[in-house]
């Protein structure tokens, strides 16, 4: 077994693209938590279409791929908290809107120009296998900032994330959150392009947060198994990867699929086969209350850690 996980690391383009895919797959997992929870499931997808709108105006520019893709992505984020402000136009049609028109600038420029490098193939469908040094610096920065970021924003994030209204009651700045989560989810989206392309983005955002979400109700744990889900999710899709020579973007997010669809099925096991109690707390104490066939839901409140930690802050 350990011959087995050795023999791929003796190839410098596998330890690259291995230390890539467990930052993002962490990364990913991390601020997937916000995603899910703030039910902006699309916005990965979409911020993903705008950066590669901004990386083809970049080549036309003559600037870097990220300088590019990351003024494009960051400009449609502004753009989307400006038309969502005042809550007439909801978040899914401000991404809709904005961020198809970017990318279909893209595509229009590529029409005209058609003497494109193979890096926008590579940001489409993701090239692991091609990473540089430069990329493994841009991951290592945008993962190591968007950790510190939520790390000293760990209360607001969660108080606007759950109660965005009754966060500006008690203080929160949420105008000033919002940009500041739009910024880190900009940035790593934009370190995620060259390993798994715009095409599988949304699905490593949300996969490792939604698998968490079938194995605990605890905010902070929901943090931590998701990251930690996301880096295994990485590291063993590189494996499949080296061991099936398939894509490993493809492979990265089948192996997500394939671990989200196991949580799934254990939660279905446990709540129809095994748990025939409700857990209830009261302050400290736990306890469970066996349900009888005339049991109903409206029998019993039931209030998870994530409403009670809102009310505590």
């Amino acid at each position: 077994m350990l011959d087995f996980l050795m023999e791929p690391l003796a190839y410098e383009f596998f330890r690259h693209s291995l230390l890539a895919a467990l930052m993002v797959g962490s990364l990913c997992g991390l601020i997937g938590v916000y995603i899910v929870l703030r039910g902006m499931s699309y916005i990965g997808h979409g911020l993903s279409h705008a950066a590669f709108g901004g990386a083809v105006v970049g080549f036309t520019l003559n600037l870097n791929f990220y300088v590019g893709a990351g003024a494009m992505g960051l400009l449609a984020a502004l753009l989307i908290n400006m038309l969502t402000k005042d809550g007439k136009i909801k978040s899914d049609a401000a991404i809709g809107i904005v961020t198809t028109a970017f990318f279909a600038l893209g595509v229009a420029i590529i029409s005209q120009v058609r003497s494109f490098s193979q890096s926008f193939e590579a940001a489409l469908f993701g090239n692991i296998l091609g990473i540089t040094n430069e990329d493994l610096w841009v991951i290592g920065l945008v993962t190591a900032f968007t950790m510190i970021t939520i790390f000293f924003m760990y209360k607001p994030l969660l108080f606007s994330t759950f109660d965005n209204e009754a966060a500006r009651v008690f203080g929160i700045k949420t105008s000033i959150v919002q940009l500041m989560f739009s910024f880190i989810l900009t940035l790593s989206v934009i370190a995620s392009m060259n390993i798994v392309g715009v095409t599988m983005i949304a699905a490593t955002l949300i996969m490792p947060a939604m698998t968490a979400r079938m194995m605990t109700d605890s905010f902070s744990r929901m943090l931590i198994y998701s990251t930690i889900i996301g880096a295994i999710t990485g590291v063993a899709g590189m494996y499949m990867s080296y061991i099936f020579n398939a894509a490993s973007g493809a492979t990265i997010v089948l192996f997500g699929a394939t671990l989200f669809c196991l949580a799934l099925l254990i939660k279905f096991i446990r709540e129809r086969f095994i748990l025939h109690s409700h857990l209830h707390s009261h302050g400290d104490l736990v306890h469970a209350h066996p349900h009888g066939p005339k049991h109903g839901a409206e029998d019993h409140k039931h209030v998870n850690e994530m409403d009670r930690v809102e009310k505590k802050m």
